[in-house]
C-alpha cells in the first residue's frame, strides 16, 4: 500500500481510515459532556442553595452549628476542586480509590465523577452569586406573607436565578466538551484518546490533531450558535404592546 506524500494527503488518508475512530470518540466526549454538565449543576444548585442560607437566629445552637459545619465542608469542596488541575483531580479519584479502597472503578464513571464534582464547584459560585442578585426585598416580602425558606427559594429566587444562569450553563457545557480531553489520562475512550492511538500507529501527529482540532471546532461553534438561539427565545420579545379592553379604553377617554 502507497503512503501518502503530503500533508492534505495524510489528512484525506488518516481520515478515511480511522473515521469511526474519531466518532466513536467523539460519542464519548458528548455523552461525557452531557452528563458531567446535568450532574455537575445539580451538585452546584444543591453546594451554592445550601451555601446562600443565612442563619436564622431563632434557631437552636446545634441547628447553626450543624449548618456551618456543613457549610465548612461544602467551601472545603469548592476550594480544592476549583484550586487544582481537573487532570490532577482525575489521576488522584481514579488511582486513589483504587489504592486506598481497593475500588476499580471504570475509566468512563471516574471521569464522570471528576467533570460533575469540577462543574458542581464552579457553578455553585454562579448560584451564589445569581442569588445573591435578586433583591433581599422579594425574601423580605415571602416571609411578610407567611413563607419558609423553602417556599421563597422554590417559588421566587430559583426561577429568577435560574433565567439568570442559562447562559453561564451554556458556556459550561463547551467548555465540558473541551475539558474532557484531560481524562485521557485515566485511559477514558473520548475524542483525544482516540486520536493519541492513530498517533501510535503512523506517528503522523500533526495532520491527526488537526483533525480532532476541527472536530471540537465544529462542534463547539455549533453548540454555541444553538445556545445563543435559545437564549434569545427565552428572553422574549424587546418589545411589549400594552393592550387595553374596551372598558380601560373608555375610563382612558373620559
Amino acid at each position: 500500500m502507497q503512503m501518502p506524500t503530503t500533508f492534505f494527503g495524510w489528512v484525506s488518508f488518516l481520515w478515511d481510515k480511522y473515521w469511526l475512530d474519531f466518532l466513536r470518540g467523539l460519542g464519548v466526549t458528548l455523552e461525557l459532556a452531557v452528563i458531567g454538565t446535568i450532574l455537575g449543576c445539580l451538585i452546584g444548585f444543591v453546594v451554592g442553595i445550601i451555601r446562600s442560607i443565612t442563619a436564622d437566629r431563632g434557631s437552636s445552637p446545634i441547628s447553626r452549628s450543624l449548618m456551618a459545619a456543613v457549610k465548612a465542608v461544602l467551601a472545603a469542596y469548592v476550594e480544592i476542586f476549583r484550586g487544582t488541575p481537573m487532570m490532577v483531580q482525575a489521576t488522584v479519584i481514579y488511582y486513589g480509590t483504587m489504592s486506598l479502597w481497593g475500588l476499580d472503578i471504570p475509566s468512563f464513571a471516574a471521569g464522570i465523577i471528576v467533570l460533575s464534582l469540577n462543574i458542581g464547584a464552579y457553578m455553585s459560585e454562579s448560584v451564589r452569586g445569581a442569588i445573591g442578585g435578586i433583591d433581599r426585598g422579594q425574601l423580605e416580602g415571602g416571609q411578610a406573607v407567611g413563607m419558609s425558606h423553602g417556599q421563597i427559594m422554590y417559588h421566587v429566587i430559583m426561577p429568577q436565578a435560574l433565567k439568570n444562569l442559562i447562559p453561564q450553563i451554556g458556556n459550561t457545557f463547551i467548555s465540558a466538551i473541551k475539558d474532557t480531553s484531560v481524562l485521557n489520562v485515566i485511559a477514558v475512550t473520548e475524542l483525544y484518546f482516540a486520536a493519541k492511538s492513530v498517533t501510535g500507529t503512523y506517528y503522523r501527529f500533526f495532520e491527526t490533531y488537526l483533525i480532532i482540532c476541527v472536530i471540537y471546532f465544529v462542534l463547539t461553534f455549533t453548540m454555541s450558535r444553538v445556545l445563543k438561539v435559545l437564549e434569545r427565545i427565552l428572553e422574549g420579545s424587546r418589545n411589549y404592546e400594552l393592550i387595553l379592553d374596551d372598558d380601560d379604553d373608555a375610563e382612558v377617554t373620559a
